[in-house]
């Protein structure tokens, strides 16, 4: 496979990533009324699995799930564990907007990361693009001089194990199978968060189940798109196509919770757009060696 048909897989499977991901932000603040995150976060790993099964049963059973990288499937799953927590706290702190955008600042720390411990190769095309996007997202947020809150700074610790959590998913992925990948996640973290949602559980109504449903549905193969799509291209072009999750939550907070899209929005979405398409550009190298 090209390395250009690999950069149009991985965009594909993005698209999945993304369209799963909007979904779950809205339904995780609809939940988050009524459910605590612990509760929130077991109830989604609970359903989670046997949603999985039908995947591993067709892959040949649980056989495929071998693996023999077990303590960095465990790491890997607690600190996306902690992130996970904090990103749904902060949805039920600040603005669906404002804590998707501060989740960006996640590539900056997946490309030093991948860089530093991956071997992966930094591009003037990987460069501009993650440029253009953090410029996008500050254009969108347009931070105010005032005070950064909790809610902030809890979505800003999030974005930062978001990105550690992302390359120890890359260096994952070339050993284990995606399926794999995906069932230690939600085993793990079903254990680890086991005792914490059983002292603070309250049973939910069916509206609130019907959103901790859609929450798990999507989490679930919002992640299987993301690990196929880390399969097909490095970290640091998979993730500046996550930028496009700005604009994507910003006209979702338009249309649902009546969230202004001004035109600082709207450039800032153009931006992000214009730094992924030249993301996906085949490299070219600069000098030929002569033969």
């Amino acid at each position: 496979m090209s390395k250009t048909q690999s950069k149009t897989t991985a965009a594909l499977w993005m698209a999945g990533w993304l369209s799963l991901m909007l979904i779950m932000t809205v339904a995780g603040r609809e939940a988050m009324h009524d459910l605590n995150v612990f509760q929130l976060m077991e109830m989604r790993t609970l359903i989670g699995l046997p949603l999985l099964y039908p995947m591993i049963r067709r892959a040949g059973g649980f056989a495929s799930l071998r693996t023999s990288r077990l303590p960095q499937h465990i790491l890997r799953n607690l600190i996306h564990y902690t992130g996970q927590l904090g990103w749904f706290l902060a949805l039920s702190l600040i603005p669906i907007g404002q804590v998707v955008a501060i989740e960006f600042t996640m590539p900056i720390w997946t490309a030093i990361l991948a860089a530093s411990f991956l071997s992966e190769h930094m591009t003037p095309w990987k460069v501009v693009a993650i440029v253009l996007g953090i410029v996008g997202v500050i254009m969108i947020v347009r931070p105010a001089a005032g005070e950064i809150n909790l809610g902030q700074l809890i979505a800003l610790g999030a974005a930062v194990g978001f990105g550690v959590s992302m390359v120890l998913v890359k260096s994952l992925t070339r050993t284990d199978n995606v399926l794999s990948i995906m069932f230690w996640m939600l085993l793990v973290q079903s254990v680890v968060g086991f005792f914490p949602a059983l002292y603070v559980w309250t049973w939910p109504s069916a509206h609130t189940l019907g959103w901790v449903v859609v929450i798990a549905t999507c989490g679930t193969f919002s992640h299987y798109c993301l690990a196929s799509a880390l399969r097909y291209a490095d970290a640091t072009i998979v993730v500046p196509m996550d930028f496009l999750r700005v604009p994507l939550t910003a006209t979702a907070g338009w249309f649902l919770y009546s969230e202004q899209l001004g035109i600082w929005t709207v450039l800032g979405a153009g931006l992000i757009l214009f730094g992924n398409l030249l993301n996906l550009r085949p490299a070219r190298p600069i000098f030929r060696r002569e033969q």
